[in-house]
């Protein structure tokens, strides 16, 4: 491929390539291909130089929430429904690894073989996730999660089906009430989905101060301050980690603190600060169901050095909902809503209150009373 006068220019004069330097390497093509044919080409050489390449297309897709490159064997994405192929073609090996570098150092970082696994946040909000050979067998991968261009509100959940309409008033009395709560699921079940909607329900004097590894949260709210982890540097200096970050968000008056994802050593500063007035904080987890979270911050708590009955003491007077998330057939939905409380061994212990049966109906759990109780609502009105 021959390259312009114009791209020598800037690449002697050690310009990096921008939406009007690119523009540029076009100007005295469009007597040739005319406005419109001008136009478009400047879209499709900014997408190679700037964007996403091939994958820009997907990217723009509102429906798509993830895109997959399997070496040079196939592009995947989700539109809400699984994961479906992709007649998109991004090319061979050498291809893919070169749109994985480039994307990486998009995202400030920094992707070859001395370091072959990158986590960083692309313009726009897309996460980013790339792996290269050896690590990745059959060649170079590439993982982009995008996010959704406008933050749906719990009406717009119950009306997709994410879960019952008589469960839209728990939801906010969850919120309204200042409960501490947790929303547990696997991957790609719609915890940050849920989560950001709940606090889109929060007062609008309020003040949001949130945590997380990469940004993901899409919040509708008018005073949300956020923190965001550093990775290390080439010379492994300049980490900041959750840790780290939670503890200056206490310093920085939270009416509400919120961790993207509780998921190592931070669940220490998250509890403490639970535990010390900060009422109506909350997360996501990782977990297969909601009665596994209480093993989960077990483990979690083991990382930051606490002992079971530590974790156990903390979490019983910092935590009061847990709220857990599945994906069954594509579909995401709310499975159960439940108490966390001491169980007849000391324990924590989550007790449901509210279930969806395997038609999708509402059950009621044992723990209902309590969680009316808990949100001040009339428990003989079951939703």
């Amino acid at each position: 491929m021959s390259v312009s006068p114009t791209v020598w220019a800037q690449i002697r004069a050690g310009r990096a390539p921008t939406q009007g330097l690119v523009a540029q390497v076009l100007d005295d093509e469009s007597v040739v291909l005319g406005e419109a044919g001008a136009l478009s080409a400047r879209r499709e050489l900014a997408a190679q130089v700037l964007g996403a390449g091939p994958l820009e297309p997907l990217l723009a897709d509102p429906q798509v929430t993830d895109v997959l490159v399997n070496a040079c064997s196939g592009v995947w994405v989700d539109r809400g429904g699984g994961l479906t192929r992709t007649d998109c073609e991004v090319g061979d090996e050498p291809a893919v690894r070169r749109l994985a570098v480039r994307l990486a150092g998009i995202a400030g970082r920094r992707l070859d073989d001395t370091s072959p696994y990158v986590d960083g946040l692309l313009p726009g909000g897309v996460r980013l996730h790339a792996v290269l050979p050896p690590i990745a067998v059959e060649g170079s991968h590439i993982s982009l999660r995008v996010p959704r261009q406008v933050a749906p509100s719990l009406v717009d959940l119950a009306q997709w089906g994410m879960f019952g309409p008589g469960w839209l008033r728990v939801l906010r009395a969850l919120v309204s009430r200042r409960c501490s709560f947790v929303v547990s699921g696997g991957t790609g079940s719609g915890k940050t989905t849920l989560l950001g909607a709940l606090l889109g329900e929060v007062d609008l004097c309020e003040r949001l101060v949130i945590v997380e590894d990469v940004r993901e949260l899409a919040i509708v709210h008018p005073h949300v301050v956020r923190l965001q982890s550093r990775p290390a540097n080439v010379e492994g200096r300049g980490e900041i980690g959750l840790t780290s970050l939670v503890r200056q968000s206490l310093r920085m008056r939270p009416d509400r603190l919120v961790v993207g994802e509780v998921r190592g050593a931070e669940v220490r500063e998250m509890l403490a600060a639970l535990n010390t007035g900060h009422e109506g904080g909350c997360g996501t987890v990782h977990a297969n169901t909601g009665a596994d979270v209480v093993a989960r911050f077990e483990a979690l708590g083991a990382l930051a050095g606490l002992a079971p009955p530590a974790v156990h003491a903390q979490l019983l007077s910092a935590v009061q909902v847990v709220v857990h998330v599945r994906r069954s057939s594509g579909h995401r939905f709310v499975d159960t809503v439940a108490v966390l409380a001491r169980g007849t061994d000391g324990r924590p212990e989550v007790k449901s209150a509210l279930m969806r049966d395997t038609d999708g109906e509402t059950a009621i759990g044992p723990a209902w009373p309590a969680l009316a109780r808990l949100l001040d609502l009339d428990s003989g009105v079951v939703p």
